[in-house]
């Protein structure tokens, strides 16, 4: 909506394209998983990998003869060869954050190269933006990519923003389907993630709160312990309550 309070026909043009292609996604995906249920694919790799291969198109036979045409196609793999300024930073191709579920998986999958890049992604959108974005419907395969991805790349300053960001997956539709969907790697990424959540709460209340000098008063003292002891068990609760809701034990 404009300044005025006049409606912006660009932005709703947007907005529907993208519920649109989320949409037609959706139908998408789960028309090849019941595709790969009546094949009786014989393990959970493959359905996945059904799923997750929906989009692409057998060839058909004027694709394959006639004329040589020059086309590319992979059109992401020009982007790959560019040097790129720093590991952790978003890609240029990105002009603006993702604001709806088809846009993030379209940049998700075609623009960001390395887990390094996905990382700051979910980050840079944070736990608020992704549960709104991801109110509706978790792609299929996206909470166990993300949860491999923080598990890589969590450090202690990123803690906090992690932990949102779990709590905001947690409140997405279908939530429990997709822990239940997930595989054998992606529980042990969720494992280790939640292992290295507790390790860096313990780390941090035990060596990294600066010591009182000897000067100071008891009664100081005993407020600021009073005052970290319970941070702490506020902090262990919320991670004890992710573990169990991403069926952690």
């Amino acid at each position: 909506m404009e300044a005025d309070g006049a409606l912006d026909p660009v932005a709703l043009e947007r907005e529907l394209r993208a519920a649109v292609a989320a949409d037609e996604r959706r139908e998408r995906e789960n028309d090849a998983k019941l595709r790969a249920v009546r094949q009786r694919v014989p393990s959970y790799e493959e359905f996945r990998n059904i799923v997750l291969a929906s989009h692409l198109k057998p060839l058909e036979k004027k694709d394959k003869m006639g004329k040589r045409r020059n086309v590319l196609w992979n059109p992401c793999a020009a982007h790959a060869k560019a040097p790129q300024a720093s590991d952790v930073e978003i890609p240029q191709e990105l002009d603006q954050l993702p604001r709806t579920s088809a846009e993030f998986y379209r940049d998700w999958r075609r623009c960001l190269k390395s887990r390094k890049e996905k990382y700051q992604l979910l980050l840079e959108l944070g736990g608020k933006a992704l549960g709104r974005i991801f109110q509706a419907d978790l792609g299929f395969g996206l909470l166990g990519e993300f949860l491999t991805v923080l598990a890589e790349n969590v450090c202690h300053e990123d803690r906090d923003a992690i932990l949102q960001i779990l709590q905001s997956l947690s409140g997405t539709k279908r939530f429990g389907l997709n822990v239940d969907l997930l595989s054998e790697p992606e529980k042990e990424s969720s494992r280790d993630l939640f292992r290295k959540l507790r390790s860096m709460s313990r780390d941090y209340w035990t060596t990294g709160q600066p010591s009182s000098p000897a000067s100071c008063e008891a009664e100081r003292e005993a407020h600021v312990m009073d005052s970290s002891l319970q941070k702490e068990a506020e902090e262990e609760r919320i991670v004890v309550e992710l573990m169990k809701c991403y069926q952690v034990n």
